[in-house]
């Protein structure tokens, strides 16, 4: 399992999520050389960043429960850059979206801006299941992206919906059949990676840093509500239930 960097051209990088058998889930340390993946390509010549996950089945699931659940505040800053939950990003990325966008999947999806998906890739949060907080930035972002009550039925339902769906919603741009979500992305690569980047990455800094403002200053009650769903009696009954491949019981 691995988070690794091609590059199809200088100025257009893909970054793929490699963990099929755990339909790319991502581990503490995955997270870790993402955020360092986002780092390199904010400060070379790239200009514009794909990010896709391996194999057919899925997209990304998030973060990988069968392995460290501390959520301290310092691992917290690890999965947020992971995600770009609060940064202030530059460079252009597209969500070429390869199967299940699930969970934190969502949230590594939101500070996606153009995104396409397969026709069988299927969207969720179910996070409330499980009782677990999203405080990867669902909770606000899916807010703005897709309105209140859509974001809502998502949040609170932790129910899945089929790429029509969430196109219908603006969740993605779009889908294809005829060819793969890479071959889309590429070609819409292509054209951003053809204009100005200056004015392109002026025009990504705004819109970014609108969002990790508003992000940020709900930052700390994330923190918090999190902290307290975490420590109720729930949450061991909702990862158990989880691991154990059955309904929890609350």
């Amino acid at each position: 399992m691995r988070v690794f960097l091609e590059r199809q051209e200088p100025h257009i990088a893909i970054i793929t999520i490699d963990n099929p058998e755990k339909l790319n889930a991502m581990s503490r340390g995955m997270m870790q050389d993402l955020g360092d993946l986002w780092d390199e390509l904010s400060n070379d010549e790239t200009r514009c960043i794909i990010i896709t996950g391996s194999g057919n089945r899925a997209f990304c699931v998030g973060a990988d429960i069968t392995g460290d659940l501390d959520a301290s505040p310092e691992l917290s800053k690890i999965v947020n850059h992971a995600l770009l939950k609060t940064d202030i990003y530059r460079k252009p990325i597209i969500g070429a979206v390869n199967g299940d966008c699930v969970g934190g999947g969502i949230e590594l999806l939101l500070p996606t801006d153009i995104r396409v998906a397969t026709p069988m890739a299927r969207f969720g949060l179910p996070e409330v299941k499980w009782s677990i907080y999203p405080f990867g930035g669902a909770t606000i972002k899916l807010v703005q992206q897709i309105g209140h009550i859509h974001a809502m039925d998502l949040l609170m339902t932790g129910r899945l919906i089929t790429a029509i769906e969430a196109k219908k919603l603006g969740l993605i741009n779009d889908i294809v059949r005829d060819r793969s979500v890479i071959d889309w992305a590429l070609e819409k690569a292509h054209l951003i990676a053809t204009n100005s980047p200056s004015a392109v990455q002026a025009v990504k800094t705004q819109i970014s840093s609108t969002i990790a403002e508003h992000t940020l200053s709900r930052e700390n009650l994330d923190q918090v509500l999190g902290d307290q769903v975490r420590a109720h009696p729930n949450f061991k009954e909702g990862v158990t239930a989880f691991l154990e491949k059955r309904t929890p019981k609350y």
